[in-house]
């Protein structure tokens, strides 16, 4: 089944309506009917603020997380749809992708 990747990237700590940003990602994904998403901290990273690294503790909560979805393309849509009707102003990337289930 041909579908897009969709990663929307945040703080680990971010917050949204007191909600952990990914957290409310994930819920809204599941209110809209997306069957499945996942949240994947990072280990190290660098980006358009700086570099972080998970062994220092001081940069506690500004790790990434990478919340990713396999949608169909018009899912995709309402779901960054939902994310501007917010107020979220979040990176993401929607990549083509293919899934299915080995033999």
């Amino acid at each position: 089944m041909n579908v897009v990747c969709l990663q929307v990237f945040v703080s680990e700590a971010s917050r949204h309506h007191g909600k952990l940003t990914y957290e409310w990602l994930l819920d809204a994904a599941q209110e809209l009917g997306v069957a499945g998403g996942s949240a994947f901290r990072a280990q190290a990273g660098f980006g358009r603020h700086s570099r972080h690294d998970a062994g220092f503790f001081e940069l506690a909560g500004e790790l990434p997380v990478v919340v990713e979805f396999f949608v169909e393309a018009s899912m995709a849509d309402q779901l960054l749809q939902v994310i501007a009707d917010a107020g979220l102003k979040l990176v993401y990337a929607r990549l083509p992708a293919e899934i299915g289930v080995t033999a």
